[in-house]
């Protein structure tokens, strides 16, 4: 575990050590701040606000903006070592390929959970000025979390499989937004494949966290997909080790 600490420390240097950290934690501040302002203050459309993040959860630009945010923060993990030639150098490194994958993908998850730790001052204002149900909120980050932990695993994946950066974030938004709408394309098809369409697509998972209600089989759904791609990537990595 030490070599896993070691190269997800790096790449937590590399991550904080530039201007680019600290630009995109001041967009997605801004962007979920409106989100978050929007769902507790009144207006025409919504007269009598809740005190809730149910619109901050729930809301398509908190989604979207994970879906671009996982592979844009894994997509030079690996892509940049292949292109600069210094894989060759990691490879041969006694350090073995799932240290070097977990390492890196810890690191990018680090930095994701920074950021939302970054809106805990919505639910600290809400618990300020009102009284809110901390259920869902709790079970909201929870979901954020999950989704965002098997989306910067897709993108892992994504970024072992090519040495160029734009292909493995497009590569990785592609799949991530696929996984994420492929629950709207249930009522094309009937029986069990509508079932399976359900339990493939990470929508129906990711929605019922954002309502409040923690399941354990969408616990389950998250941890295995991040599980599955991670895999995926470490086996890639071998297989360019061996090629």
């Amino acid at each position: 575990m030490r070599t896993v600490q070691a190269v997800a420390w790096k790449e937590i240097q590399v991550y904080f050590g530039t201007p680019i950290a600290y630009i995109v934690g001041m967009i997605f501040l801004v962007v979920t701040g409106i989100i978050f302002a929007s769902g507790v203050v009144p207006s025409e459309n919504n007269p009598f606000p809740e005190a809730a993040l149910t619109a901050f959860f729930q809301s398509r630009w908190t989604i979207f903006f994970v879906i671009l945010l996982a592979p844009t923060l894994t997509m030079r993990l690996i892509s940049e070592e292949q292109k600069m030639g210094t894989i060759e150098l990691l490879l041969t490194s006694p350090v073995r390929d799932w240290e070097i994958i977990v390492g890196k993908y810890l690191a990018s998850l680090a930095f994701l959970v920074a950021l939302l730790a970054l809106t805990l001052y919505y639910p600290l204002m809400l618990f300020i000025f009102a009284e809110p149900d901390p259920g869902p909120i709790f079970s909201g980050y929870l979901g954020l979390v999950l989704f965002g932990a098997s989306a910067l695993a897709i993108g892992m994946l994504t970024s072992t499989i090519t040495s160029n950066q734009i292909v493995a974030a497009i590569v990785g938004i592609g799949l991530i937004g696929a996984l994420f709408v492929v629950d709207f394309s249930s009522d094309l098809v009937e029986g069990v494949a509508s079932v399976l369409v359900n339990e493939i697509g990470s929508y129906a998972h990711y929605e019922d966290f954002s309502r409040g209600v923690i399941d354990t089989k969408h616990v389950v759904y998250f941890l295995s997909v991040t599980a599955v791609f991670l895999f995926l990537a470490i086996r890639a990595l071998e297989f360019r080790r061996w090629r």
